[in-house]
């Protein structure tokens, strides 16, 4: 049986958002399945020392007209937030503990956290607004408070983090494909070759 593909990204990455829209209808086509496995991003800038990558001059100019154009490209509603960035912590902790609940669960409050920062400019930091997310879904909201600051839950994300580091993650979003990396929404397509072919 084919391994899961693995997607490790960050809420507050634009293009972790764009790829989050695509993935698993990519995947399913090849009959795989996709591990959303949600990591803190600014430790891999700290680990690496690169700035954030809407700050560098130029360069950065450049990304917001790519972001914007991707979006486009990808036909993904997007709205850049008045906030950015913003810790993912709270939300990437509820994640983990709605994931030992209800793994679909889980998977739809990750495409709702995505959409309420991404299209609605909802600040995803604020623990408020994360329980407010998961009710809209059904979810207890006071067991989901209690739950995503156990000792557990706060260690699955710090052990997420430091896994990614170790498979060289290098920025979001970060794909493992039969152990191939791939780095980037823009590295869609050849995800999808590398599925059709086997590898190349």
């Amino acid at each position: 049986m084919c391994e899961p593909i693995e997607f490790y990204f960050d809420f507050s990455s634009p293009y972790a958002y764009l790829a989050s829209e695509r993935v698993d209808d990519l995947a399913a086509k090849h009959g795989r399945k996709v591990k959303w496995r949600p990591m803190l991003l600014g430790v891999v800038i700290q680990k690496t020392g690169l700035p954030l990558l809407l700050n560098v001059p130029i360069k950065g100019e450049y990304s917001m007209r790519d972001i914007l154009r991707s979006a486009r490209y990808y036909d993904v509603t997007f709205n850049f937030p008045a906030k950015f960035p913003v810790s993912a912590v709270t939300p990437s902790r509820a994640y983990y503990w709605l994931h030992g609940q209800d793994c679909a669960k889980a998977r739809t409050f990750a495409h709702a956290t995505f959409r309420a920062y991404w299209v609605d400019g909802r600040d995803i930091s604020d623990m408020a607004v994360v329980l407010d997310i998961a009710a809209a879904l059904g979810v207890d909201r006071d067991a989901l408070a209690a739950g995503m600051v156990t000792p557990e839950i706060k260690e699955r994300l710090k052990v997420e983090t430091d896994t990614a580091l170790a498979k060289g993650m290098c920025g979001a979003p970060y794909f493992v494909v039969d152990g191939e990396p791939f780095w980037g929404a823009d590295r869609l397509p050849q995800i999808e070759k590398w599925l059709t072919t086997g590898g190349f």
